[in-house]
């Protein structure tokens, strides 16, 4: 099914209160029709604002990034589930994303994490990994493939190479996107929406591009656009 380009944009809502989350999705309005929460706005109250988020119409990606035993994580799926949530993301480890794939239930798709979008190939280096950055992302793509979760996140960098890994089945969602011109912050391999659009992302995550902005709507739909166009 073809996704509208409002519904390729997720905007990260990386907040430090419900309150703040709230008055931002006013201010959003029509623009946005899918919301991230991660961790500082989960452990702030923000999980029990995902299924207000999903009884208004709005989808719900959970960035939780669960990594644990596997009943560990099948609990954490089954729990995130109640909660109204389209995507839930995992570590893509294989006893992880065994468990995530097992325990999930309808409606809810489960999204492996490759390598954060904020490391290289020093930093895999200094934690141990005798791996680049691509040659990692391969093998866990590979590996979610074969496992069968629902998509996988990965940076626009990786999307062509992962798409012919995995296919046209799995969804690929591409964190550190930046308008042309945007600071990168901590992310350190970035694309704008358009190059990652044409790379093979389905859907794109925006934080602070959009909810940093002086209008968060003009950002978004300017975004937005840019998906249009790219995808036409």
């Amino acid at each position: 099914m073809q996704l509208e380009p409002r519904e390729r944009l997720i905007v990260a809502l990386d907040l430090p209160s419900v309150e703040a989350a709230q008055a931002m999705v006013a201010r959003l309005g029509d623009a946005v029709s899918f919301y991230k929460i991660g961790y500082q706005l989960a452990y702030a109250g923000g999980l029990a604002y995902a299924p207000v988020l999903a009884d208004a119409g709005k989808r719900v990606f959970l960035d939780l990034k669960l990594h644990d035993i596997g009943s560990t994580v099948a609990e954490g799926v089954r729990s995130a589930a109640r909660l109204g949530a389209t995507f839930l993301t995992v570590h893509a480890y294989p006893q992880t994303m065994k468990a995530a794939v097992e325990a999930r239930e309808r409606g809810l798709h489960i999204l492996a994490v490759t390598v954060l979008t904020s490391y290289d190939d020093a930093d895999l280096a200094r934690a141990g990994y005798d791996f680049t950055v691509a040659e990692l992302v391969a093998e866990r793509a590979a590996q979610a493939r074969d496992i069968g979760v629902d998509g996988l996140i990965c940076s626009g960098a990786e999307a062509a190479k992962v798409r012919g890994i995995v296919g046209g089945k799995l969804k690929l969602v591409t964190p550190g996107i930046r308008p042309a011109g945007a600071a990168a912050g901590d992310q350190k391999r970035i694309m704008t929406p358009a190059a990652a659009i044409a790379a093979g992302a389905d859907h794109l995550v925006v934080g602070r591009p959009i909810v940093g902005a002086s209008d968060p709507k003009a950002a978004a739909q300017a975004i937005v656009d840019e998906i249009s166009r790219a995808a036409s």
